[in-house]
């Protein structure tokens, strides 16, 4: 028995767990093909820059949880841990500018180093959108609107609530940055090391820190729904509006915040309290600023990613894989018949087990433990009349059926 192991933090799909991950991102393709969305598919690799420059110095994932290393030939490259930053990547690199809008799905595996938990890997999975080139807020209520979608098509939408808030523009965001920095520079003392780092670098993450203290510090912090602009105030009814209109619920989450400058008015979650801790099954707001930042033309741009695997836990019972027909020769001199007719049946859409070896008794055992709905018998005597015995599995009625006949025969069971 080998000793080797996955790796912490990663896992084997297969089976039903690999079917439920299909199911998602099926399902979310299709979904997003009806709004206009095309697939795009970045590199699992990008330059460094690309995510120190997207997600910030200080931010977590990057101090802390990126895959990083050093080429062969001396250049650093990050195996990506999340989406958006390769697709403003491509949008740039590609001279995408004069297309917009533009409009892209993803899905692949992303990588961050830290804690394995439940619905939590090092090496974990992603779908997401991303709206380019749209400054108004229907690209918002469109892009939220698709994420309900896909999750009301999940038929996990009923577990779920979406929280909402604005950042407003950037001029709220600095009136909001002044009365956050005043407030918590005269609570300084109370917060941790890290917020301390990051009340002089990026206020606003003091805001995201499940540190206990930092959450006791910032208790009656300023709301920063208090000093939006009426520019801002009269973008995010737009969107409350929007969402309203289409029938999408939501509540008010003041303290949900996006640190990092490149975000402007909108930022959403969808969270359930069906997973524990791990509460967020997709995520997402407007980035105005990021392709700009990242050196390409101004660029407006909203999009969001949700974790495959957090949307699988959730999932209902789904649908058993598709039962088989099983081809069954009676004796040897039967198998090379039996192989054509496997062969035939597979090129007409049927799907076939035929086994590889041992007699009537353990091929029909066999038949029996991958579920088959029919056993197609071939012995002698149907190999000279050219037909097959065809035995219901569940009923146990067969009949005789003639070879030419057979694919007509069977179309009940496609």
């Amino acid at each position: 028995m080998s000793s080797l192991q996955p790796v912490r933090g990663t896992h084997d799909l297969m089976f039903d767990d690999m079917r439920r991950h299909r199911l998602v991102e099926a399902t979310a393709f299709e979904v997003a093909s009806r709004y206009g969305y095309g697939e795009i598919a970045t590199p699992v690799f990008e330059f460094t820059e690309v995510f120190t420059r997207t997600l910030g110095d200080t931010s977590d994932i990057v101090t802390k949880e990126m895959y990083t290393f050093e080429t062969k030939g001396g250049e650093r490259i990050t195996l990506r841990p999340e989406g958006t930053a390769g697709v403003a990547r491509a949008f740039i690199s590609g001279g995408l500018a004069q297309q917009v809008p533009l409009k892209f799905f993803y899905r692949g595996p992303m990588f961050r180093h830290e804690r394995p938990q439940k619905g939590r890997q090092r090496q974990f999975h992603q779908i997401g959108a991303e709206l380019l080139g749209v400054p108004g807020p229907q690209a918002d209520v469109e892009v939220i609107a698709l994420a309900a979608h896909i999750l009301k098509e999940l038929k996990v939408a009923g577990t779920i609530t979406l929280q909402l808030n604005s950042l407003g523009d950037a001029e709220s965001r600095a009136a909001y940055r002044d009365v956050l920095v005043k407030f918590l520079s005269a609570r300084r003392d109370k917060l941790s090391a890290e917020s301390q780092e990051r009340l002089e670098r990026n206020p606003l993450r003091v805001l995201d820190s499940k540190d206990p203290a930092d959450k006791a510090a910032i208790e009656g912090a300023p709301k920063y729904s208090d000093h939006l602009n009426q520019t801002s105030q009269d973008f995010f009814k737009a969107v409350q509006d929007g969402l309203s209109a289409l029938g999408i619920s939501f509540v008010l989450n003041p303290a949900l915040v996006r640190g990092l400058d490149y975000y402007s008015h909108t930022a959403f979650e969808f969270v359930t309290d069906a997973l524990g801790a791990q509460g967020t099954v997709l995520a997402g707001g407007r980035y105005d600023g990021l392709v700009k930042d990242m050196g390409g033309p101004p660029t407006p741009g909203i999009g969001w990613a949700a974790g495959i695997e957090r949307l699988s836990m959730l999932l209902p019972e789904i649908a058993p894989a598709k039962r088989p027909l099983a081809v069954i020769p009676v004796g040897a001199t039967e198998e090379k018949v039996a192989e054509l007719l496997a062969n035939e049946l597979r090129q007409a859409g049927f799907t076939v087990d035929l086994g590889y070896g041992g007699n009537m008794g353990k091929r029909m055992k066999r038949a029996n433990k991958v579920a088959a709905v029919v056993a197609l018998i071939l012995g002698e005597d149907e190999v000279k009349g050219n037909v097959v015995t065809v035995r219901d599995l569940d009923s146990g009625n067969q009949a005789t059926v003639a070879r030419d006949a057979l694919v007509n025969h069977l179309a009940a069971y496609l």
